[in-house]
Formats: C-alpha cells, structure tokens, sequence
C-alpha cells in the first residue's frame, strides 16, 4: 500500500506531467482561462488515463514483450512485437477518448460546447501517450502499480491545469500591463507554478 501511496503522489507533484516533463502545454495553456472547461479538460484527461495506462500496460505484457504470446502457444515464444507498442498505444488511447467525447456530448452538451476542439485532441495530447510510454520505461510489477500511476498523472493535470485557470480568472481584475495580458503573463505565472512544484523534489517517499 506504501508503494502504490508512493507512486500517487510522486505522479501528482514531484513527476508532474505539465511542471516535469512540460506535456500537454498545448492543451493546458489554451483551456485554462475559466475554472468550468478547465476542470471538465482536466476530468477528462483523468478519465483517459486512468483507462489507458492500465489497458497499455496488459497490451504489452499479455502481447508485445518478447516470449508474452505463449499462453497461445509455445511457439509464439520468441516473438517480440515491441516494435508496434507507438501505434498499439495510440490505438488505445483514441477509441478511450472517443469514448469520453460521446458521453460528455450527451450528458454536458454546455461544456462540451466549450471544450470545442480541444476535446479530440486529447488523443493526440502528448502527456497522454507519455504516461503511458513512462510506464513501460518504469516497467512497473503489476497492473494496479500502472493504474495507480495513471491516475496520479491524469490528477496531476487536473491540479496543473485547474490552479492556473484559477488564477487567470483572478488576474482579469490586476492591473496587468498591456505587454503582457493574455498569454505573456500566463507564460510567466506557469513557470512560477513549475517553480513551487519544484519544492516537492525534496520530499523523501
């Protein structure tokens, strides 16, 4: 339990998908200016990735490693398909998003209005398909240690994603300099948030 509590939280704050590794800046600079999208982007993408780095993560130990296909048969033994795990994982992660896009169009068609485009991206989005790359790299013990990670990711980015949001909604009302308003602050405030992200590297898990 210590171990999965560890994985949490390191994916959360100190491996943060947007203040660590900056993935998913497209996304998270572009939907960030109201609290409402922001945190529909954000349950999404937590939705995503808890579906898809666990999904991931049997595709390649049930089929992709090399020797995964004996419980076919044993002369599947040396078969590696590892060469196909981009396009395995990309397959993946586009029907679960098209997924996410259906039932949000039906049950939210507001915020699906307001997600617009972004929405599809998602598939595309580079902190998705990283997670799970990330995960492969780590190569965890079991399924429930890649899902707890993709979980601590995709919150990860809803907290990233939600602050900011929260921020740009407040800083409408300073008194920004003209040079700035817009994206030129918002650049500035996110590598001020990447900064306080950065104290939690001293935390010993």
């Amino acid at each position: 339990m210590e171990e999965l509590l560890n994985i949490f939280i390191k994916a959360i704050f100190i491996e943060n998908m947007v203040f660590a590794y900056f993935l998913g800046m497209c996304s998270y600079l572009a939907i960030s200016k109201t609290v409402e999208t922001s945190v529909g982007m954000g349950g999404a993408v937590v939705f995503v990735l808890g579906i898809t780095v666990p999904i991931n993560f049997l595709l390649e130990t049930e089929v992709l490693q090399e020797g995964a296909l004996t419980w076919i048969d044993e002369i599947f033994k040396d078969v590696d398909l590892l060469f196909l795990s981009f396009i395995m994982f990309i397959a993946v992660i586009a029907s679960m998003v098209q997924l996410v896009e259906m039932i949000i169009e039906k049950f939210s068609p507001a915020l699906y209005g307001s997600l617009g485009l972004f929405l599809p991206l998602i598939a595309v989005n580079c902190a998705i398909l990283g997670s799970s790359l990330f995960m492969q790299e780590r190569a965890y013990a079991n399924i429930t240690e890649a899902t707890v990670f993709g979980l601590g990711s995709g919150f990860g980015f809803f907290l990233a994603i939600v602050g900011l949001a929260a921020i740009r909604e407040k800083i409408r009302y300073s008194n920004v300099p003209a040079p700035l308003r817009g994206l030129g602050i918002t650049y500035i405030i996110t590598g001020l948030m990447g900064i306080a992200f950065m104290s939690f590297m001293g935390i010993e898990l």
